[in-house]
C-alpha cells in the first residue's frame, strides 16, 4: 500500500466514522432529550474521527512496511486497546455547570470512541493488497 492509498483509506474511514458519530449524536439527543452541543458538536466529531483514522492509516503503513503482514494482528490489538483507553478521559470530564443531565454525557461520547476503529477495520480489507 502506497501513501496515496493510505491517505484515501484514512479519508474514507474518517468520513464513515464522522457520519456515524453525527447520526448517533442526533438520535441520542432526540431520544434522551439532552443537548451537549456546547461540549460535543459535529465539528469535534469530524475532527476527532479524522485525526484518529489518519493516525491509524499512517500507523498501518509504517508498521506493515517495517514488520510486514505478520504484525497485522498485533496492530489491531494495539488500536483496540487504545480505543478502550481513550474513554478514560470521558469518564473524568467535568462538564460546565449549565449543562443539564451531565450523567448522560458518557452515554453519548463513549460509543463514539469506537466508531473510528470500526470504520477503519471495515474499510481496510478493500485496500489490502492481494485480495
Amino acid at each position: 500500500m502506497n501513501w496515496k492509498s493510505t491517505l484515501i483509506l484514512g479519508a474514507i474511514s474518517s468520513t464513515l466514522a464522522s457520519i456515524a458519530c453525527i447520526i448517533y449524536a442526533k438520535i441520542y439527543s432526540e431520544t434522551q432529550l439532552v443537548d451537549f452541543s456546547k461540549v460535543a458538536n459535529n465539528i469535534s466529531f469530524i475532527l476527532s474521527s479524522s485525526i484518529g483514522c489518519f493516525l491509524m492509516a499512517s500507523g498501518y503503513k509504517v508498521i506493515l512496511a517495517w514488520k510486514g503482514e505478520n504484525a497485522l494482528g498485533w496492530i489491531n490489538i494495539i488500536y483496540s486497546v487504545l480505543s478502550f483507553a481513550s474513554i478514560i478521559g470521558v469518564i473524568g470530564y467535568n462538564l460546565p455547570l449549565e449543562i443539564e443531565f451531565p450523567e448522560m454525557f458518557p452515554g453519548l461520547v463513549i460509543p463514539m470512541h469506537f466508531f473510528p476503529i470500526l470504520s477503519f477495520l471495515t474499510v481496510y480489507p478493500f485496500f489490502k493488497p492481494n485480495i
